[in-house]
């Protein structure tokens, strides 16, 4: 539980009003995508309270077994879900908005729950300081929304081994057909939100091109049960896809991991791409079809048609389920966010991650569209509630309003000790979907829950055991060239076409001519 002082609230207090600040900027500036289908607003409500009621004794017991800045170097290697959009931003936030609903319907005070608010923060800053520690910031937003958190040597192999590629040409096409089409299942199988989807970088790659890394996550069997049959041919539930752009400027890269760029995103500005996969079992990166061109055109082109017929099938799937379902699905997909920590550390129950707790669920009968709209719009955007306002003198960062989106806790609480400091560490929940029943895709295979939870817990990659953890980006600067440094560098460059074996004294000139030609020039980056 939280050790309960004035620096340790300090703390948490001023990362609250930085997850408040960002998340106004991203609600009034950012694209805000509405359903047909599902019931957005009020699964959304629905979500932000199963997050206040379980999050804390979740996060407690990951904590206990792997600790968060662990688990933020072991975000920092690979592409997992618990990323920028999820387990840096959404987590977090979702957990403080739950607690601004239930202190805007008089349900708890400000001081209530001080411990499970000290201990939400405090993990997630602490994950979020190690994920981002190779660009030295705590968001997306602080580093002037960039994301930059891949090691030099990963994104060299990167640089080595994506294929070059030109408008018209086969690979160019395929990679293109396969993006879209992940973007829509991934979509669709996230209950029309974008957590399954996310973005990062930009990384310079020189002579005017930079490339970023578009990641899509849990394509087939896995944690949801909706998607037990859906994409079984599939053998990866994620895949990542940097790419490199010619002639654009990403000058935009925020903590809901979407980006603007001058010019526009333009698919023939796409001078080189690969695929790669990883999960919880991964020791880096593991390359997708990466032998030659026509190889990876040809695994693009199968992914597309299992994808194609998995968006077909999980459509008639939905379109059977009642409003119920569509609600719990949709709340189950915010709530679980964090879930993927659970899989790292091995401690993933089912239940405890897919479930909609009983305290939650006596708020449904209010949750009718108007409502739910009304009520986030209020919350989120119009920072109308009552309790969001602070005094007249104040300006809020972003709206100059005297309103705040998420508040803080009292001080007072270090000298009063009227609150309850918890909600408790008691599970019971229930949800109208369909039992899981499938197994769980991984790098192993498919295989069960006690299987995967058990491979979790014994594994550590190879580039963050013993001190090759704390050989970060300034200690490279210092020692490139030494022993160590090339040791930690040929374990990345591990299954790399065209850099394995080749240490850490590489600049990028040095990689000029190693892999296909990526675009005009590419010899001068």
């Amino acid at each position: 539980m939280a050790n309960l002082n004035y620096p340790s609230l300090l703390e948490t207090n001023n990362y609250v009003r930085n997850l408040s600040d960002t998340t106004y900027w991203l609600c009034i500036t950012r694209t805000v995508q509405e359903s047909k289908l599902f019931p957005m607003s009020p699964y959304m409500l629905l979500s932000y309270l199963n997050s206040f009621y379980r999050l804390p004794t979740q996060l407690r017991e990951i904590d206990a077994i792997t600790p968060a800045e662990e688990l933020g170097d072991r975000a920092r290697e690979v592409s997992l879900k618990v990323n920028t959009v999820n387990g840096a931003w959404g987590m977090p936030t979702f957990y403080l908005l739950g607690r601004e609903m239930l202190m805007n319907w008089g349900l708890i005070r400000p001081t209530d729950a001080v411990d499970d608010v000290v201990d939400v923060l405090d993990f997630s800053r602490r994950f979020n300081l190690a994920y981002h520690r190779n660009d030295g910031h705590l968001t997306n937003k602080e580093f002037g929304d960039r994301s930059q958190f891949l090691p030099e040597r990963t994104v060299q192999v990167f640089d080595a081994d994506l294929h070059g590629v030109t408008p018209g040409d086969r690979l160019h096409t395929a990679a293109t057909k396969l993006i879209a089409q992940l973007s829509q299942f991934a979509f669709l199988a996230h209950c029309e939100c974008r957590i399954g989807l996310h973005n990062s970088g930009p990384y310079n790659f020189g002579n005017d091109r930079q490339m970023i890394v578009r990641d899509f996550f849990d394509l087939t069997e896995g944690d949801y049960p909706w998607l037990d049959g859906i994409a079984t041919r599939l053998p990866f539930n994620n895949l990542t896809i940097p790419i490199v752009f010619k002639d654009t400027n990403f000058h935009l890269m925020d903590d809901w991991a979407s980006f603007e760029a001058e010019p526009s995103y333009n698919a023939s500005n796409i001078v080189a791409i690969g695929m790669y996969s990883s999960d919880a079992l991964t020791d880096g990166y593991v390359p997708v079809g990466m032998d030659n061109a026509d190889t990876l055109a040809d695994t693009m082109e199968q992914y597309r048609e299992i994808l194609n017929e998995a968006t077909t099938d999980l459509w008639k799937r939905i379109a059977s389920w009642s409003r119920e379902q569509m609600i719990d699905a949709g709340a189950l997909v915010y709530s679980s966010v964090g879930k993927d920590f659970a899989h790292l550390a091995g401690t993933y129950r089912q239940d405890d991650w897919l479930q909609l707790d009983e305290r939650v669920q006596r708020f449904k009968p209010l949750m009718n569209d108007e409502y739910g709209r009304d009520h986030l719009g209020e919350m989120v955007g119009l920072l109308g509630l009552p309790h969001q306002s602070a005094n007249e003198y104040t300006m809020a960062r972003y709206s100059s309003l005297n309103r705040n989106m998420i508040n803080g806790i009292p001080y007072s609480v270090l000298t009063d000790d009227d609150y309850a400091p918890t909600v408790g560490d008691h599970f019971a929940g229930s949800s109208s979907l369909p039992v899981k029943t499938g197994l769980w895709t991984t790098s192993a295979g498919r295989i069960d829950i006690d299987d995967y939870n058990a491979r979790a817990r014994g594994f550590t990659p190879a580039v963050l055991d013993g001190a090759h953890r704390y050989h970060d980006e300034e200690w490279v600067k210092w020692h490139h060239g030494s022993a160590q440094a090339d040791e930690l560098y040929r374990l990345t460059q591990r299954g790399s076409r065209n850099l394995e074996g080749r240490g850490s004294a590489l600049s990028r000139a040095d990689l000029t001519g190693l892999g296909d030609p990526k675009g005009d020039d590419h010899a001068d980056r």
